[in-house]
């Protein structure tokens, strides 16, 4: 039955990203963590435009602020997401798959623009360790939450199908 590969493909990797998304909250918690409390004394001697801008981090390059910013609301939204994914794709019938089909596309958004910034970083170089870990977490991440959107999207259609079958009509 074609449902039962799609709910458990959809299964697994929802527990997936589901690990992956906190790796990207505990890292990106880190690093807002450090730069609020490293910035007052860095910041000090920046000039005027650079001191008062409030994404600042004392690591990395001018695009980890938005970076570090974007990743944590991704990584808040998608685990989230994933928990209420797994929820919906266990009781696998068409209003719950409706419902994270939507959220599930909704965090593949915010997951790309993280990603974006990411590949930004990347570009502009000058980056430590964690940051580069958060980097390629979150690359892989907007792939696998790609995978489970398209499986999850999958899914509603062999639910719209199994009704049609039933009743005749959705």
């Amino acid at each position: 039955m074609a449902s039962g590969g799609s709910k458990s493909a959809a299964s697994i990797l929802l527990v997936v990203n589901l690990i992956l998304y906190f790796i990207v909250i505990v890292i990106a918690s880190w690093a807002v963590n450090h730069g609020i409390q490293r910035s007052r004394q860095t910041a000090s001697v920046l000039s005027i435009p650079a001191r008062i801008f409030p994404i600042y981090f004392p690591f990395g390059n001018l695009a980890t602020g938005f970076f570090v910013i974007f990743s944590l609301i991704a990584g808040v939204v998608g685990f989230g997401t994933s928990l209420t994914g797994l929820h919906n794709v266990f009781q696998w019938d068409s209003p719950s798959l409706h419902t994270a089909a939507a959220s599930s596309l909704a965090t593949w958004s915010l997951t790309l623009l993280a990603m974006g910034l990411a590949c930004k970083e990347i570009g502009l170089g000058w980056t430590d360790a964690n940051m580069r870990t958060l980097e390629v977490i979150t690359i892989i991440v907007s792939a696998t939450q790609m995978f489970s959107t398209c499986v999850i999207h999958a899914g509603v259609e062999d639910a719209i199908a199994q009704e049609r079958g039933r009743n005749g009509r959705v």
